[in-house]
Formats: C-alpha cells, sequence, structure tokens
C-alpha cells in the first residue's frame, strides 16, 4: 500500500505546502474577516454607538494582533516574513477596495493605496530589522567559537 496517495484535484493546492504563503493566506482571510466585522458593527449596529470608541479600540487591536502573526512566526527569515505579511496585507487591501465601492467614507480618511502602503512599509521595517538581526546572530556565533588570546 503506498504511503501517501496523489489525487490529481489537489494538484492545484500545491502552492500551499510553503509556509509564507499559507500563513499570508491566512493572515490575510483573518485580517479580512475581522474588518468585515467591524465595518458591519460600525454602520448596521446603532445600539452600539455609544460604545464606538472601544468597537474602534479593540477593532484596531484585532487587526494589529493579527497583523503581528507574520512576524511572530518568521522573524528569523526575513524573505518569508516579507511575502507572507504583503500577501496578507495584500488580501486585506483588497477587501478594504471592495467596501469602499460600497461605503463611500472609508476612502476620505485613507485611500487603498494608503491602506497598503502602510501595512507594506510596516513589514519592511520588521523584515530589515529580521534581516538585521540575523547577520548579528551569524556574526555573533561564528565569532564565538574563536579563542581569544
Amino acid at each position: 500500500m503506498p504511503d501517501m496517495i496523489k489525487y490529481s484535484g489537489f494538484r492545484w493546492f500545491g502552492f500551499l505546502r510553503d509556509a509564507a504563503l499559507r500563513t499570508g493566506i491566512y493572515t490575510g482571510v483573518f485580517l479580512s474577516l475581522i474588518f468585515t466585522a467591524w465595518l458591519m458593527i460600525a454602520n448596521r449596529a446603532p445600539f452600539l454607538e455609544p460604545l464606538a470608541m472601544e468597537r474602534n479600540i479593540l477593532g484596531a487591536a484585532l487587526l494589529a494582533l493579527f497583523a503581528c502573526v507574520p512576524v511572530i512566526r518568521f522573524f528569523r527569515s526575513p524573505s518569508a516574513l516579507l511575502l507572507s505579511g504583503l500577501l496578507g496585507w495584500g488580501l486585506f487591501s483588497l477587501t478594504y477596495q471592495i467596501f469602499c465601492f460600497k461605503f463611500v467614507l472609508l476612502e476620505e480618511y485613507y485611500s487603498t493605496f494608503h491602506v497598503f502602503v502602510l501595512g507594506a512599509v510596516s513589514y519592511f521595517v520588521f523584515a530589515t530589522i529580521s534581516w538585521i538581526g540575523t547577520i548579528v546572530w551569524r556574526v555573533y556565533a561564528t565569532n564565538s567559537s574563536h579563542t581569544h588570546h
């Protein structure tokens, strides 16, 4: 009996073997779901209007928490961090653009391009810090093996 059965229909999902792509897609989906829930609660639940500040703080905190998933998972791999983060934030930006068609006041504060650049610059900063950290770690690891006389 073969160890692994190859299904022909699952050939299309071969790209999901890469952890960075998978994490990016999951992050983008979760960010989009959180933003959708936040937007629907803000616009379709008028009885929660007295709690608007708390709602916005909670929504922003949840977005920040789930946006940190690629940073936490790939803190030692800058390229995977950047790929995963940009993919997730790109999916979130696409969701933001779709909602801008329905809720026209969304683009009054931030356009879709501004939202994407905000996330992209953040992920570039974290990837750069991760890259510098891995360089420092490798230099320290190679330097500590030599004895100093």
